[in-house]
């Protein structure tokens, strides 16, 4: 096994790889803006340092949000054009649960990344491995009494420190996290869902209504 992962439903441009038990390589670079000008070069920078090439990949894993249209649809294109071109399986993994992962808690806890909008991606874990909730996106004030008095992660959860006091890192994914998680499942036997994109919500960007129609005369 051979898994090259990828995330960019966050702000982080994540990639690894991982070898069906261990990640062998990893990238991170923070950039909210330069999703399309960061992926593909980690990816080759990645597979540089395990001294690999793109052929030697047997499965893609990419993360599916909740996140931001613009930068979540980078990640899930660029996984579908890798699984085709080398017909192996893409394999889709929530962001939310690459973050718990990371986390090792095995107490109840919650992981918000930060949706914009004066909102929050989030969801309620009973520990690192187990999503009790699916992805939600709100307003903290909106959630405070049902994420009250549980330890937070994530982004999302830094920024509003009135609803999660409890709130530390990691701030974003981490696409060694996301492999290792989606390793551990396919080796049980678990499928994955689809590489399909949890945006939520309608995207920013949308075609103005009553716009004025122009025409030649």
């Amino acid at each position: 096994m051979l898994l090259l992962a990828l995330d960019t439903a966050t702000p982080a441009v994540t990639v690894a790889l991982h070898d069906g038990e261990a990640v062998i390589a990893s990238s991170s670079q923070v950039d909210a803006r330069r999703h399309g000008e960061l992926l593909l070069p980690a990816v080759d920078r990645v597979l540089a340092d395990a001294g690999l090439t793109l052929d030697a990949v047997t499965g893609i894993v990419v993360g599916i949000g909740p996140g931001p249209y613009t930068g979540l649809r980078v990640g899930l294109m660029t996984a579908d054009t890798f699984g085709l071109a080398l017909g192996v399986p893409v394999h889709g993994v929530c962001t939310l649960d690459g973050l718990a992962y990371a986390t090792d808690l095995d107490v109840p806890f919650v992981v918000a990344t930060d949706a914009r909008r004066k909102e929050v991606y989030w969801a309620r874990y009973a520990d690192s491995r187990t999503r009790v909730t699916d992805p939600a996106v709100d307003r903290p004030a909106d959630i405070a009494d049902e994420v009250a008095g549980l330890p937070a992660v994530g982004a999302g959860a830094l920024l509003y420190p009135d609803t999660f006091p409890s709130a530390h890192e990691p701030e974003h994914v981490s696409a060694a996290a996301l492999a290792s998680l989606a390793a551990e499942r396919l080796a049980a036997g678990v499928e994955l869902p689809a590489p399909r994109p949890l945006y939520l919500r309608r995207p920013d960007a949308q075609v103005p209504k009553n716009y004025k129609v122009v025409t030649p005369k």
